[in-house]
């Protein structure tokens, strides 16, 4: 299963184990099975510490545990963790055969000393980008603590599993036989859900700290080439933000950023937190901004948690998110049949019906991507005519499984009271009344700011967009925007980076130019 390079590298990285790890399969006679067996040999061969054995016990077959003598770890992989999965699988070889995580010291105590008993399921899907980031961290918080148990499972490979629990979207998590939380999550995040005290006590630090030069709110890539710009002047830079990384970590591949001929957006996500870390920023992340003012020399950033931050001088970036049909259903049926990423999702409506809502580059590229898993897609698009790239197009036309209707209003996403059956619309040439009977819809419309914080803070566009000048100032002195939050045209990731960059440029020329707080000058 494993190619020669492949191998090369995993016998590398097997070195740095410092304990034994043994791999117990539970297994069945499918091919699957085998399959499996096969692959976790080839890994016992490239090191002398790495065991295979077989116990048949686990009700999910197959399956694989991972422990060390003398550990009380409890650690599974359900299915083939391939795909984005086989770096999680890799990290936690090295993790139970003793190799330090990389993770603060501070969190791992707080792993360490977390009191219940917690058993989590995960639920991936090969092609995920997202789900890599849950799993990890639930492998690492089940070597650190023996209180907690966890199973990663490939939807794609326990399907009963899925239309029992009715899984349609990843990663989900459960807690305890509880869905816990479904989409991306990182260690911390996981923690701060379910050790309650942690976040008051989060909240009383980030009160606590003095003020900021320079503080960027968002961490995308442009709230991340601002950071760094600003650090590079020697100036005192924070950076505030829901998740580094921000909507990239959501997009699958990349191949537009200028000499980068293709990556991915996880990967780039990871690129940005590294050359932020390189230089003396304030990172504070699983922080969402409330509000904003001008008190005297200051800008005061309200967070959620209720702490409040300040600065001189903020640069806000806080990108945008996938849009919404605005349909009755919609909200009902998010992650129950209702999706936004074709990528993750799409492997766990295999055989069956499903829409993709949009006609644009994304909504093309979704369906001829779905095109190759499901039974049969319909693309629904609101104009007379697709608005894709014609190469797209044509790939499009081309699929037999895909059936293409212009000129429609969705009105309704209709279900079951559990998942999705179906989707009504209107064509608007003759205002005829249609329904299609399916399993899921990808919804793929575009994006909307995350500026709802700020509409009685500073001048906004009708469609939320922050007004900035060439500078990237906005209406309030002193604060600047940058990204797809912003009016700039053209909402792609290096536009992104070159106005954080401008925008930073420009916070640290207004700062030279303005008197130091009487606090601060004291």
């Amino acid at each position: 299963m494993l190619d020669a390079n492949l191998k090369t590298q995993l016998r590398s990285y097997l070195e740095r184990l410092t304990r034994p790890v043994v791999i117990t399969a539970s297994v069945n006679d499918t091919p699957k099975s085998a399959e499996m067996v096969a692959m976790l040999h080839e890994i016992a061969e490239l090191s002398d510490r790495v065991s295979v054995g077989e116990d048949g016990t686990d009700a999910r077959r197959p399956s694989f545990a991972l422990t060390s003598p003398g550990q009380d770890i409890s650690l599974r992989f359900a299915g083939l963790p391939m795909g984005h999965e086989f770096t999680s699988l890799v990290l936690a070889l090295l993790q139970v055969g003793g190799h330090p995580p990389k993770a603060e010291r501070e969190i791992l105590e707080q792993i360490e000393g977390l009191n219940g008993d917690f058993t989590f399921e995960t639920y991936f899907s090969q092609s995920c980008q997202n789900c890599p980031d849950v799993v990890q961290a639930l492998n690492l918080m089940a070597v650190l603590n023996p209180r907690i148990r966890h199973v990663a499972i490939d939807g794609s490979d326990f399907r009963a599993e899925v239309e029992t629990r009715q899984v349609m979207s990843v990663p989900t998590i459960y807690l305890n036989g509880k869905v816990f939380g479904q989409g991306r999550m990182g260690l911390e995040e996981i923690l701060s859900k379910i050790d309650t005290g942690a976040a008051a006590k989060e909240a009383e630090k980030l009160a606590a700290k003095k003020a900021f030069d320079v503080l960027v709110v968002g961490g995308g890539p442009g709230g991340a080439a601002a950071a760094i710009y600003a650090a590079r002047k020697g100036i005192r830079t924070g950076i505030v933000t829901e998740r580094l990384g921000g909507q990239v970590l959501d997009t699958m591949s990349i191949e537009n950023l200028i000499s980068v001929p293709q990556t991915e957006g996880p990967k780039l996500a990871q690129a940005l937190e590294n050359h932020i870390r390189e230089y003396d920023v304030d990172i504070m992340t699983l922080q969402i901004a409330a509000s904003l003012s001008r008190q005297g020399d200051l800008i005061h950033v309200g967070l959620e948690s209720g702490a409040t931050l300040t600065a001189r001088s903020v640069i806000l970036s806080t990108g945008a998110r996938w849009r919404s049909i605005g349909v009755p259903g919609e909200q009902e049926y998010r992650n129950k049949g209702v999706t936004y990423c074709p990528h993750c999702d799409g492997p766990l409506f295999k055989g069956k019906s499903v829409a993709v809502i949009g006609g644009g580059n994304s909504g093309v590229e979704a369906a001829i991507d779905l095109a190759g898993v499901v039974a049969d897609v319909t693309l629904i698009e609101y104009d007379r005519n697709l608005r894709a790239d014609d190469v797209l197009q044509r790939k499009l036309r081309s699929l037999k499984n895909v059936r293409i209707i212009t000129n429609a209003r969705t009105t309704e996403v209709r279900g079951d009271g559990a998942k999705v059956t179906g989707l009504a619309y209107i064509d608007r040439a003759t205002d005829e009344a249609h329904e299609i009977a399916l399993s899921g819809i990808f919804v793929q419309i575009g994006l909307l700011p995350n500026t709802d914080w700020l509409k009685d803070a500073l001048d906004l566009t009708p469609r939320g967009e922050i007004r900035v000048d060439d500078h990237g100032a906005t209406s309030i002195p002193g604060v600047f925007a940058a990204g797809d939050c912003t009016t700039t045209p053209y909402k792609q990731i290096v536009i992104a980076m070159g106005e954080g960059a401008k925008a930073s440029l420009a916070a640290f020329d207004h700062l030279i130019r303005t008197s130091l707080p009487d606090e601060q000058a004291a």
